[in-house]
């Protein structure tokens, strides 16, 4: 995961670490790891500079009547399309002013919060198939009428609901997203995405519907899955299966809960960036996901060829040139999907966001990229990448991991999905990274004074006992469900 700016240009580390191991009796395990980078003591913040704000108020949202661009969590939802792009731009985009736009959003440590994104996949309970999209629109409506959401189209389709600083989404397959509120602490977290599953349930069960909690689909292939009609999908779907063998299997057949974090400074990005990026195949094997079935066998492993122009370790991150400006460098050069027109996605997959900037897009030529245009392709970028908010734990992990190699890191990548906490590293296992880990995590939650440390309880189990979630489920697979996945349906069901 990454540095991303989903809906706002407030300074987010996006990650799939943290996890939220929710079921039936409504227990929540919420645990926080670490992802990030490294020094710059100060936020280049680029708001105060008289250039950059000059040419803020160059954009005009004319669709709405309003004029610049507000800074901060904007009112733009995950399930939303795109930002409307009837704008006027009367001077060009520079280097200068995409650097300004993540540097501006840095926040005080008083004011960092935790967003999840929490997917499951839904079936029915009669033939386990995924839902086709006529049963999720049809959810979708009865949820909105029931609990008061607010619906949101893409043409005549119902793609999503809004209410409040929450969001309900839909990725390409149907898995069924919430996009939660900014919260303070695990706790509301947990109270959020109770909140959440207990009113899709109601609905869902009326209809027949169940949802799973697990990270791939166990059962079905890419052939069963319905599409959702979301333009940005279809611009995906064709252009995934050029760039890696398992890209369309990431889109359709993968779930998983994702949280949005915040950074005070460029250096605060930087120090956290790389702490994630060295931690990520612990975290890959904790139970932070709904970790199911061949999770941590395929799930992960999916990754390692699903466009790796825009996914991975990024090694550059550790090197000691890494800054706001590097990452920049780096989007640039992750090839487009689309550009936001009319209310229409436009194909420009693999084309160039520098040549965007050069009004040289062979989709749109002449035609000058926005900031919103900008925001629209950070979203499809997505390394591996979270974060601690404990300064202390921060500290001590980018110290135990300060002299692993660019090597090793990719080595535990690749390895970790077949071998688990038994992963040979160094002089031990990668369980022994994983208890250090957990008692800096456990240290951390401590200090931030919200008695969260109830949360690592499930974690704390698999690194005792160094057996993943996902084995166990291959353990009753091979065992007692005599190689059927159909019972991992009420295993894992909500």
């Amino acid at each position: 995961m990454t540095l991303i700016l989903r809906a706002s240009p407030s300074c987010r580390v996006l990650t799939d670490v943290t996890r939220c191991t929710i079921r039936r009796s409504g227990v929540c395990g919420l645990a926080k790891n670490a992802e990030a980078s490294r020094m710059k003591e100060t936020c280049v913040s680029f708001s105060s500079s008289s250039r950059y704000s000059a040419k803020i108020s160059q954009v005009l949202h004319l669709d709405n009547a309003g004029i610049g661009i507000r800074r901060g969590r904007r009112s733009i939802v995950a399930a939303s399309p795109p930002t409307e792009d009837a704008v006027v731009v009367t001077e060009p985009l520079t280097k200068e002013d995409l650097v300004g736009y993540l540097a501006s959003g840095c926040k005080p440590k008083e004011k960092w919060r935790i967003g999840t994104e929490h997917e499951k996949f839904g079936f029915e309970f009669g033939t386990l198939h995924p839902m086709k999209y006529e049963q999720i629109a049809e959810l979708l409506n009865s949820i909105a009428e029931r609990f008061d959401w607010e619906k949101v189209m893409e043409g005549d389709y119902i793609i999503g609901l809004k209410q409040g600083k929450q969001s309900i989404s839909l990725e390409p397959g149907g898995q069924f997203e919430l996009s939660g509120a900014p919260l303070e602490t695990l706790h509301q977290t947990c109270a959020e995405v109770n909140s959440h599953l207990y009113q899709v349930k109601a609905v869902a069960e009326e209809m027949g519907i169940g949802f799973l909690g697990i990270g791939f689909q166990p059962k079905w292939g890419l052939k069963d899955i319905p599409v959702m009609p979301k333009g940005r999908y279809e611009i995906m779907r064709n252009y995934m299966p050029k760039v890696g063998s398992l890209g369309l299997d990431m889109m359709f057949r993968t779930c998983t809960v994702q949280v949005n974090l915040d950074f005070s400074s460029e250096a605060d990005m930087i120090r956290k960036f790389r702490a994630g990026l060295a931690l990520q195949p612990v975290r890959t094997l904790l139970p932070f996901v709904f970790t199911g079935v061949f999770y941590d066998v395929i799930d992960h492993h999916i990754w390692t060829d699903t466009d790796n122009n825009r996914a991975g370790m990024l090694p550059f991150v550790f090197d000691d040139s890494f800054g706001f400006e590097q990452y920049v460098d780096y989007a640039l050069d992750v090839p487009m999907y689309f550009v936001y027109r009319k209310k229409k996605y436009i194909d420009c997959a693999g084309m160039s966001f520098r040549d965007f900037l050069a009004g040289k897009l062979p989709c749109l030529p002449g035609e000058l990229p926005t900031l919103n245009d900008w925001e629209n392709h950070l979203t499809t970028i997505f390394p591996e990448v979270g974060l601690l908010y404990d300064e202390d734990s921060l500290q001590n992990v980018l110290d135990m991991t300060a002299d692993w190699t660019t090597g090793e890191r990719q080595m535990l990548r690749n390895k970790v999905p077949k071998t688990g906490l038994k992963t040979p590293f160094r002089d031990g296992l990668l369980r022994h990274v994983a208890q250090d880990v957990l008692k800096l995590s456990k240290d951390g939650l401590e200090r931030r004074g919200f008695k969260e440390t109830g949360f690592l309880n499930e974690v704390a189990e698999v690194v005792r006992t160094g057996v993943t979630p996902a084995e166990k489920l291959l353990d009753m697979y091979h065992g007692k469900w005599r190689e059927s996945v159909d019972p991992v349906f009420e295993e894992l069901l909500y």
